[in-house]
């Protein structure tokens, strides 16, 4: 496989020339209406943010996007699945509510929400990973799954264990379900140092899985099975 072409822009701006439209412009360069988009459905996976946080792509850019796959005769709708930890993203209702609260909506971007795994994060498919050493198959949301197109929106982020992250991270780890993304994360698992828990019950108000329950002693333990 040979080098990816790379299109920049920076992000100056003048009068009559906004950053939604540097982005059409930019998009367009590289070859987006060069996808056959007829009566395709197109996934456009983006990070919907956590409500109160600022790092998530704002809605006028997807809307660009879908705006270009609309005019093209495609089907587009922003999708994302459900977060493994706890937070606004963790189910459907929230990440939806979510995801509105942060301005994604039919009405600013021209297209549905669709959150790809489902109202618990269960709806998945499973795919081969051929040749994979550590992954034999991944389970990816079903709606993305479904689409016939895939693209990915991607801010820059960093994580404390993988350094920074962008489109291989947003698709990696973001098209999985929640099982999905437990796999990804399995290679180490929580436990409980117990001379160390004094009985707070701040990891049993944050857990999402409902896996912590507390022995006769009053410790913490964990149900790794809950967890699968």
């Amino acid at each position: 496989m040979g080098k990816s072409k790379v299109f920049y822009t920076d992000l100056r701006t003048k009068f009559g020339e906004t950053l939604p439209l540097k982005l059409e412009k930019l998009v367009k360069k590289a070859g987006i209406e060069d996808l056959d988009f007829k009566d395709k459905f197109v996934a456009i996976k983006i990070h919907f943010g956590e409500p109160g946080n600022l790092a998530y792509l704002r809605p006028n850019y997807s809307k660009v996007i879908v705006d270009i796959i609309k005019n093209n005769g495609g089907k587009p709708f922003l999708t994302d699945c459900n977060t493994l930890y706890v937070g606004r993203r963790k189910n459907a209702l929230e990440h939806l509510d979510a995801a509105y609260e942060n301005g994604y909506n039919p009405f600013t971007t021209g297209c549905h929400v669709i959150i790809a795994d489902g109202l618990k994060g269960t709806d998945e498919t499973l795919v081969e990973v051929k040749g994979g050493e550590y992954v034999k198959e991944a389970k990816i949301g079903q709606a993305i799954m479904d689409a016939d197109i895939f693209i990915t929106m991607n801010h820059f982020k960093g994580h404390e264990a993988t350094g920074f992250g962008g489109a291989l991270k947003n698709i990696g780890m973001g098209c999985g379900s929640r099982a999905g993304k437990m796999e990804m994360h399995s290679s180490g698992k929580p436990y409980v140092e117990e001379n160390l828990c004094v009985s707070c019950k701040a990891c049993y108000k944050n857990c999402a899985h409902g896996a912590i329950s507390f022995n006769e002693n009053k410790k913490a333990t964990i149900d790794l099975l809950v967890l699968h």
